[in-house]
């Protein structure tokens, strides 16, 4: 399956992109330290929210199918860039906060769709990637 992006550059380090199935659009703009305005989502910011959203898809996907409630789960994406060249994406640290109690009978299960989403395979092996879970 693939899926078309278009991406219009608005000039001033600024584009904006659609996506083709739904036309929904979004802006990204340069960072303040990389000589833009910071006033939406850098490019690698994206990267950091597309590996939290995907982890949280994937999970509720299993969820479903094994009628598993995980309303209320949270995942927080702190992005490091690197201090050297060239500039990239150094490391990603991610913590789920799960609405359900450690104990829960699908914890591994819920823990490896998540490890195992797209994106995270999809993420350089020179990139950091730790991974906490907190089960509430």
């Amino acid at each position: 399956m693939s899926v078309h992006i278009s991406t219009s550059y608005l000039g001033d380090l600024r584009c904006e992109a659609a996506h083709g199935p739904s036309q929904s659009k979004l802006l990204t703009d340069a960072p303040r330290d990389n000589m833009g305005k910071g006033e939406a989502f850098s490019p690698t910011d994206l990267v950091a929210t597309a590996l939290g959203t995907c982890m949280a898809t994937t999970m509720g996907i299993f969820a479903k199918r094994h009628d598993i409630d995980l309303r209320g789960l949270s995942v927080s994406v702190e992005k490091e860039m690197s201090a050297d060249a060239p500039r990239r994406v150094s490391r990603l640290t991610v913590e789920l906060r799960v609405p359900l109690a450690a104990a829960h009978p699908q914890r591994e299960a819920l823990e490896s769709a998540a490890l195992t989403c797209p994106v995270a395979q999809s993420i350089r092996t020179d990139i950091a990637l730790p991974v906490k879970f907190v089960w509430q």
